[in-house]
C-alpha cells in the first residue's frame, strides 16, 4: 500500500464514523481538528487530504491510538495508526511529528 494512501484511508475511518453517528439518538458530533497553526511547515505544505488528516490525529490521539497499523510499519516500531503521525507527545505539551503519513 503507498504512503499517500494512509491518509486517505484516515478520512474513509473519519467519514464513515460521522455517518454511523447519524444513526444515534439525534445528537450531532463536531469533528475536532487541531489548528493549522499547530503543524510543522511540511505537513501545512502538504495536501489538504493530509493536512486534515494530521489535524485530526493530534486533536484525537485516544481515537487512533486504538486502531492498529495495517500499513506494514511495524519494523519501524509503530503499533498503531497515531503513530504514522505523531513520534512523541512530550510532557511539556510540545509534540514530535512522525513525516510518515505524508507519503
Amino acid at each position: 500500500m503507498k504512503r499517500a494512501s494512509y491518509p486517505l484511508s484516515l478520512l474513509a475511518l473519519i467519514a464513515a464514523a460521522a455517518a454511523s453517528a447519524g444513526c444515534g439518538d439525534g445528537q450531532q458530533q463536531e469533528l475536532v481538528l487541531a489548528p493549522p497553526a499547530a503543524l510543522p511547515n511540511v505537513v501545512r505544505s502538504a495536501p489538504p487530504v493530509v493536512v486534515e488528516a494530521y489535524r485530526f490525529a493530534i486533536a484525537n490521539p485516544e481515537a487512533l491510538n486504538t486502531i492498529p497499523c495495517y500499513c506494514g510499519c511495524g519494523g519501524m516500531g509503530h503499533t498503531s495508526n497515531l503513530d504514522c503521525y505523531v513520534k512523541e507527545f512530550r510532557a511539556d505539551g510540545s509534540i514530535v511529528f512522525d513525516n510518515h503519513a505524508l507519503g
